[in-house]
């Protein structure tokens, strides 16, 4: 039993990085699939549209540092849980801000390809939607500060 405890204590360090990495993955990808589209119908304003693009991938830095902090706790049975639940969670909101992120991405990259001046304010559903994943990124280190570690 212990060592199931502990093997789920391992899997919420690792699903904060897993997780973000795979939304950020998805989230390029759709966002970065408009900048293309975008650039065969633009004459110029390509470096903005790959720019913002790549905006999704913040998620998987916040997973990072997530997953940094959980293991520098250690895994045993009197923390496991705490760090597979911070983990876990951490790892979905930022999961879903980073898909979100970039279907705002892609929405603001066929908007300014139409109409270059609303770029900026375009961008700002996306800036809104990165708020989300620091409130969780932060939330959770706050979280981690909390959990016990592991007394060598």
């Amino acid at each position: 039993m212990d060592q199931i405890i502990t093997g789920l204590g391992w899997l919420g360090i690792y699903s904060a990085i897993g997780l973000g990495a795979i939304g950020s993955a998805i989230a390029c990808t759709k966002a970065g699939q408009a900048a293309c589209g975008a650039m065969m119908e633009a004459e110029n304003g390509y470096g903005k549209f790959v720019g913002v693009a790549a905006m999704p991938s913040s998620q998987t830095i916040y997973g990072i540092v997530i997953m940094l902090q959980l293991m520098a706790k250690g895994v045993d049975t009197n923390n496991a849980i705490a760090l597979f639940v911070v983990g876990l969670f951490a790892g979905i909101a930022l999961f879903i801000t980073s898909i979100k992120q970039g279907e705002c991405c892609a929405s603001a990259i066929n908007a300014a390809k139409n109409k270059p001046e609303i770029f900026g304010i375009s961008i700002a559903p996306a800036a809104i939607v990165e708020g989300f994943s620091v409130f969780a990124f932060v939330f959770a280190l706050v979280l981690i500060g909390n959990i016990p570690a592991v007394l060598n």
